[in-house]
């Protein structure tokens, strides 16, 4: 068919105008259409609620807002590096292995490096930061990032593990300083604030209450006087502030109880947080920044928790104090007048709920000063006035004890003395006298030659045990085997244990 362009020419605006009209019906249709599928409409707009109430709330809104940002500047993101030695099979490097293996089974780097995340705060303006222990623990290098987002390098001026506090110093001037306030202020409902890194999300808030106060964990640390609070704690939030409602920080975050909770950091909140209390973490800090170590006072005790029969045993109203089990001789509790028996209530005034509490208040203070006992004796109230000594390296925290025979036959023993209760709880004579074993590691020398906890050793190599210091002592002096004669359950045995864990053999 040929291409006519007269007949082009000739109709060419009754075509467009055809073109025209199509376009205009198809959109008409198209329009039309997505009236229906997409309909029109307007956003109501709602009304916001006001009055003295919503007031209220609105000034506790601005209130946290102020406390947030008056902290913020003064908490740091810590980051450090740690160098982990990692143990490798020795047939990996045997020539006569890697003839006939060759590369199939590639080299494990000896050492291998680790991050790991927490926070801190900042306390001087010239650059001192208080943090946790556990945060810079073996630390090859530490990074230190402000709320500023200006980077610093990080240097360890102390570390207190049995509180888990350590100061970290960074080399800056006119930095923005937390405000430290007082922990023995708060109370069970108290409204605070908890500032850190939770997974490395910086400088993140959360709120909550104080939910108790003088709390012990399990053995996340030593001296254990812990603030818990339900303001969310995460990992990466140790060594952050708590702080109350005025702004000032009351407790510094350290750990959280859930299923694989510990100092480490590990697990997930679950409503239960705890934070050292200020007072015990600036007494260490301060030891730290001035000394490098810290001095702790002494008192030279052994104390146990009274229960509901000891309290009736040694007249005392009430389960509150700390029983004496034991005084170590010429300590300062023994030259002050202080003896077994003795029930300490009050320490310079304040009343004392359990043994931990009354450990805390005594480390805290300082060597040669001079501490109030308020006890009771035999049910009569007397005051003691006692000169502190300095607290040695290797006490107990709850018992003023060594803390354990590290070597020989008896390592892995933790005893504790002998009480009426515990007396009748394990169907004891009258006349019995020793020292109970309270744990056990089931891999020492002592469990294969088959101790069991609750057994109560009377003697060690002939030597007579009436007191957790007897223990101490001849255990210390106990190298090679070792004869100890045992108590179980009005049982007399003797039993014989081996530094390397053999049977020694026991008889009646």
């Amino acid at each position: 068919m040929r291409f006519d362009k007269r007949f082009l020419r000739e109709n060419l605006g009754g075509l467009s105008l055809t073109l025209i009209g199509i376009l205009v019906l198809g959109l008409s249709m198209m329009m039309y259409r997505g009236h229906h599928l997409f309909p029109s409409f307007a956003l109501a707009q709602g009304k916001s609620l006001d009055g003295p109430d919503i007031n209220v709330l609105q000034e506790q809104n601005e209130a946290y807002e102020r406390i947030a940002k008056a902290v913020t500047p003064a908490v740091v993101a810590i980051q450090s590096t740690q160098v982990i030695k990692v143990q490798q099979s020795p047939f990996l490097n045997d020539p006569f292995f890697r003839q006939f293996f060759g590369n199939m089974f590639p080299q494990v780097p000896q050492e291998q490096r680790e991050q790991a995340l927490g926070s801190g705060v900042i306390v001087s303006s010239d650059g001192y930061i208080l943090t946790n222990n556990h945060v810079i623990a073996k630390a090859k290098d530490i990074s230190i990032t402000l709320s500023d987002k200006r980077q610093f390098k990080g240097k360890v001026v102390g570390a207190d593990p049995q509180t888990d506090i350590a100061v970290v110093k960074i080399d800056s001037t006119d930095l923005p300083v937390a405000s430290l306030g007082d922990s023995e202020a708060l109370h069970v409902g108290d409204i605070v604030m908890a500032f850190g890194n939770p997974f490395g999300l910086n400088f993140t808030v959360t709120r909550g209450a104080v939910s108790a106060l003088g709390r012990s964990q399990g053995d996340i640390e030593t001296f254990q006087n812990f603030i818990q609070t339900d303001a969310a704690i995460n990992p990466g939030n140790s060594g952050g502030a708590l702080v109350n409602i005025h702004g000032q920080v009351v407790g510094i975050n350290t750990a959280i109880l859930s299923g694989n909770s510990g100092p480490e950091g590990e697990g997930s909140f679950m409503g239960i947080g705890f934070a050292i209390p200020i007072d015990m973490a600036k007494h260490v800090m301060e030891d730290l920044i001035k000394t490098g170590k810290v001095s702790r006072g002494y008192l030279g005790v052994e104390i146990e928790n009274l229960d509901e029969g000891l309290a009736k045993q040694f007249h005392v109203p009430d389960t509150n104090g700390a029983l004496v089990g034991d005084v170590t001789k010429d300590s300062p509790a023994d030259k002050a007048g202080v003896k077994t028996g003795d029930v300490i209530r009050k320490l310079n005034g304040q009343m004392i709920s359990d043994r931990d509490q009354l450990t805390v208040m005594v480390t805290n203070l300082n060597p040669d000063s001079v501490a109030t006992l308020d006890i009771l004796r035999d049910g009569q109230p007397m005051t003691i006035k006692v000169t502190l000594g300095e607290r040695p390296a290797n006490l107990n925290a709850t018992t003023g004890g060594p803390s354990g025979v590290q070597q020989g036959a008896l390592r892995g023993i933790t005893v504790q003395n002998l009480t009426p209760s515990i007396r009748d709880q394990l169907g004891l004579p009258p006349s019995a006298v020793g020292v109970v074993i309270s744990q056990l590691d089931p891999n020492s020398p002592a469990a294969q030659a088959g101790l069991q906890e609750g057994d109560l050793i009377e003697s060690i190599n002939r030597h007579p045990v009436r007191s957790v210091a007897d223990f101490n002592r001849w255990a210390a002096e106990a190298k090679g085997q070792t004869l100890l004669r045992i108590n179980r359950q009005g049982n007399g045995v003797f039993v014989v244990i081996s530094p390397d864990g053999g049977d020694g053999g026991d008889g009646q």
